[in-house]
Order: structure tokens, then C-alpha cells, then sequence
């Protein structure tokens, strides 16, 4: 059993928790995942890892509202447990590889420019990331976006490890118009120059990205939401297909190349239980 030691809610339909679970927090990494199951009865979710205390022996994890487990999981309060904790999952972040651990506050002169692109509840997965940047000595710009201002999270915590940048489809914050158009406004408008950029949120918002990242002959990863089911690799549910290759999104991912990924593949198969109350059978956060 693993406790909920805190929660607070990022909005209406929107819940982090700190959650209780040592062995986790102790090997977790930037850009992995938990699958947790609220009681033996309960759907097997796979979530993020957004942040983790390996001195308090916690990990935090970002819920929205989808369906019927998910909504079942931000029911649950502190002091409330989980059945079930499984993790970390995936693979970490390949920027873990490329900061060396030693350089923590004295960044090289070849340290990589990084811009990380968030969209919804996907600023959730990019702070753990920005946040080990930051402890590297390395600051990264972020470009937040939502439809409007009130669907924020987590701005106050990314401004503390990075140059952030808000847009809003509605214009009510920032920058007015989606995150594609205000990376394009960094890039040529503003003169910035990034050695790679990092996207992560829906589906189609990391599609359109992507498509602004290679315009700009920007190399550009992606953290792919895709369906699972054991988290594993024996099922199968999770598979994406990247630069032709089939791929596993819970053993090979959960980032990918995304000039390789097949966006309009991966999209069909995340809509097959669209509609169905009873599922959450989706991955990462949105």
C-alpha cells in the first residue's frame, strides 16, 4: 500500500499528489513513468513521474479527469493509499545522459540550449526535466500553452528553472496563438537558437510542433501518450511506429525522435475507446 501524503488540485479537474513509495523515488529519472491501481478492482493507469524526494521517499504524480479511473484516482485524498505504485517505467530523458552528473552548477561551454514545449497537463512531464537542467547549471526556455489562462499548472514551480514563455489560444495570457506560432515568434522574431527542443502534451499539439521544429531544422523529441495496458512491453497496446520500425512506447519510450514518429498512426489508435465512460486507457498525461 502506498500513502498519499499530500494533495492539492491544479484545477477543477486537474489533481497532484505526493505519493509515498521509496524504492520508486530512490531509481526514478526525469521523463519516466508509474502505473498505479487505486484497489483491486481498479483500472491499471500509467501516469508521470513529475517530480520525486529521494531523502522523503516520495513521487509526485499529475491526474486530470478523464473517465471513470481517473476520476476514481482524484477521489482519493491524503492519508488515502494506492493498491498498487509500479515503477519507475521507461526510459529516462536522453538529457540525463547528455549532463554530465559531475557538472552540477558548472555548465561547459558546449552545454546544449534546450527549449521544451508544453501543452495542458504535459507542463506536468517537463518540469522534472527543466528542473534537472537547472540543477546542472543549465537554464532552459519553456513555452507553456493552454486555450486559455485559468488552464495553467505548474507555471509558478517552471519559472523557478527556466525562462518561461505562455500563450494562450484565446489570448487571454501571453502570447496570443498556439504553441507552434509562438515557437516560430522565439526562433525568428527573437533571434533564439536551440540545439534540440523537447515536446510534450497532446497528441496533435506535439504534431504541429514538431512540424515547426524540423522547419527550423530543429532536432525535436517527443513524450508519446500512447495506449497501454501492462506497461511492460508483452501486450503490445503501446506500439507506435517510428522512422517505419515498430516500436514499444512503455520499454522504448516514452520519448521518441519526432520527426520519425508517424503522428497520424499513433493518433487513430489513441481514439479507439474514445466515448467509453468505463476506460482511461490512455498513458502519459494530456
Amino acid at each position: 500500500m502506498f500513502k498519499i501524503v499530500s494533495k492539492r488540485f491544479l484545477s477543477p479537474a486537474i489533481t497532484e499528489m505526493k505519493v509515498l513509495a521509496p524504492r520508486v523515488a530512490e531509481s526514478a529519472l526525469p521523463g519516466q513513468f508509474v502505473i498505479v491501481r487505486t484497489d483491486e478492482f481498479g483500472e491499471r493507469i500509467p501516469l508521470t513521474i513529475c517530480d520525486y524526494d529521494r531523502e522523503a521517499g516520495s513521487v509526485t504524480i499529475v491526474t486530470q479527469t478523464i473517465g471513470h479511473s481517473s476520476a476514481k484516482i482524484n477521489s482519493l485524498n491524503e492519508g488515502d493509499y494506492f493498491l498498487d505504485f509500479a515503477g519507475p517505467l521507461g526510459q529516462p530523458s536522453d538529457l540525463v545522459e547528455l549532463i554530465n552528473s559531475d557538472n552540477v552548477q558548472r555548465p561547459t561551454s558546449n552545454a546544449p540550449r534546450v527549449l521544451f514545449v508544453a501543452g495542458g497537463v504535459g507542463t506536468a512531464p517537463v518540469y522534472p526535466q527543466a528542473k534537472w537542467l537547472h540543477d546542472h547549471g543549465i537554464t532552459p526556455d519553456v513555452v507553456i500553452g493552454a486555450k486559455t489562462a485559468d488552464l495553467f499548472t505548474y507555471v509558478d514551480e517552471m519559472k523557478k528553472v527556466a525562462n518561461v514563455y505562455l500563450c494562450t489560444d484565446d489570448g487571454s495570457a501571453g502570447f496570443h496563438g498556439m504553441v507552434p506560432a509562438l515557437m516560430e515568434d522565439l526562433i525568428v522574431n527573437q533571434g533564439k537558437k536551440y540545439d534540440r527542443c523537447v515536446i510534450i502534451g497532446p497528441m496533435i499539439m506535439m504534431k504541429f510542433a514538431t512540424i515547426m521544429a524540423k522547419k527550423h531544422n530543429l532536432p525535436a523529441v517527443v513524450s508519446l501518450n500512447a495506449l497501454m495496458v501492462d506497461g511492460t512491453g508483452m501486450c503490445g497496446a503501446c506500439r507506435v511506429t517510428v522512422g517505419g520500425e515498430t516500436k514499444f512506447t512503455c520499454v522504448e519510450g516514452p520519448e521518441f525522435d519526432g520527426w520519425l514518429v508517424d503522428f497520424d498512426e499513433a493518433m487513430r489508435r489513441q481514439g479507439m475507446y474514445r466515448g467509453n465512460p468505463k476506460t482511461d486507457c490512455t498513458c502519459l498525461p494530456k
